[in-house]
């Protein structure tokens, strides 16, 4: 290996954390490093990182390997204990340049996460093949889902001062990226900790403002029953934040929404998604929706199906249910694996069906497109679209031409 090497695990929080290691292990050490940002919202995901340490090892006998992110946090233990890893170190400690430092080679450095009070602006310069970038705007959750572990791992909820925020997509912008995506664990409590009480629609319209040389503005996932009045504002009049709101929706039974302890039922979800559309009528939605929750019965299921027709969403992201030892949910009566991985997979086939049908849709429109590499880009409703011998970084206009494999538009720059 010529350099350290980041491998990421999950959320796009994580991505932007990694960035983050990656200027510190990139001015600090020289050695033959690997990093494993974890993740610990599914027993799939954590084993899909323990999977990976073991094959760096194998590959890598004299590398040293550092694993971090939610599972770290959450169970040092377990990592510190497999003769694979060198160090664990914390979601704190991770993002800190000392514990990057040759000489700071304590086996384990976790601490408690939920005594952390702040978020640091963390300024990066940019992002390692990526034209999009992701930054931090919030931390943590004080939110209690019966199913989520995230909390444990994130801590407390917490925002970045909106000042740091402009400072550093100021910052990434004039190092040439073009779409900035504001992430965070409950994005849309932005700003409760903060003075003032800012809400997430103020950040976007001050960042609108004060940064006027930014093409695209992306939001991560979204708790819609948070949308305040400033984003509603900004869905309807800035042509710069992006027609795609990608919502934590969950379940589309109201029972199992309650169960779920989520703030939102059924007909919240409805009722947003109908106002954006009138708002905005160009808008996609996605959605994260967890199949076989503990309790759920056929006719539960049923409801979460119909609720993709129901808010009209496009693009899924689909979990079988996954214990977490440490939540109530992991308590309550489950649901055999076997009902939940075949609800998961009706769940994905209707959203591959939605997605194929959207694109269909989209065959003769012309789009602002941001190119990626490999000559792939994303329309401004997130939908891939290849266009060839094109540069990466560039932002042009291209007409849909074909549906193409893997629910790629096929497109041709006009």
């Amino acid at each position: 290996m010529s350099k350290p090497e980041i491998k990421t695990f999950g959320c796009r929080l994580n991505f932007y954390e990694s960035e983050v290691m990656r200027q510190h292990v990139d001015q600090a050490s020289d050695e033959n490093l690997i990093v494993v940002n974890t993740c610990a919202v599914t027993a799939e995901a954590e084993k899909q990182a323990r999977q990976y340490i073991r094959k760096a090892r194998r590959d890598n006998p004299d590398a040293e390997i550092v694993v971090t992110g939610c599972s770290a946090q959450i169970d040092p233990n377990t990592y510190a204990a497999m003769p694979e890893v060198n160090r664990v170190l914390g979601n704190q400690e991770k993002l800190e340049a000392s514990y990057w430092r040759k000489g700071s080679n304590d086996p384990v450095a976790v601490n408690d996460i939920m005594v952390v009070e702040e978020t640091a602006g963390h300024l990066i310069d940019g992002f390692v093949e990526h034209t999009r970038a992701f930054v931090q705007v919030q931390q943590g959750c004080d939110h209690r889902c019966t199913f989520c572990i995230i909390p444990y791992g994130r801590g407390n909820s917490r925002s970045v001062a909106m000042g740091e925020i402009v400072n550093q997509v100021r910052r990434l912008v004039e190092n040439g990226v073009k779409e900035i995506v504001l992430t965070g664990v409950d994005l849309t409590s932005y700003g409760g900790d903060l003075p003032g009480v800012p809400r997430l629609g103020q950040l976007v319209r001050r960042l609108l403002a004060a940064v006027p040389e930014l093409p695209r503005l992306r939001l991560s996932s979204i708790d819609s029953i948070e949308a305040d009045d400033d984003l509603f504002r900004m869905l309807a009049e800035e042509e710069r934040l992006m027609p795609h709101l990608h919502l934590s929706l969950q379940a589309g039974s109201d029972m199992i929404l309650k169960r779920m302890k989520r703030r939102h039922l059924r007909r919240d979800s409805i009722e947003f998604c109908e106002k954006v559309r009138r708002m905005r009528p160009d808008v996609v939605f996605g959605a994260d929706l967890i199949a076989g929750f503990p309790t759920e019965t056929d006719a539960m299921f049923q409801d979460s199906l119909a609720i993709i027709d129901d808010c009209d969403l496009t693009y899924l992201h689909v979990f079988p249910y996954s214990e977490r030892e440490g939540t109530p949910a992991a308590k309550m009566p489950s649901i055999p694996l076997s009902i939940r991985k075949e609800r998961a997979k009706i769940l994905r086939t209707r959203g591959e069906q939605k997605v194929r049908n959207f694109l269909s849709q989209q065959v003769g429109q012309s789009f602002s497109v941001l190119m990626e590499k490999d000559g792939r880009g994303r329309t401004e409703q997130f939908a891939p679209i290849r266009v060839v011998d094109q540069e990466p970084g560039s932002l042009l206009k291209v007409k849909a031409t074909a549906v193409g494999e893997n629910l790629t538009l096929e497109g041709m720059a006009a």
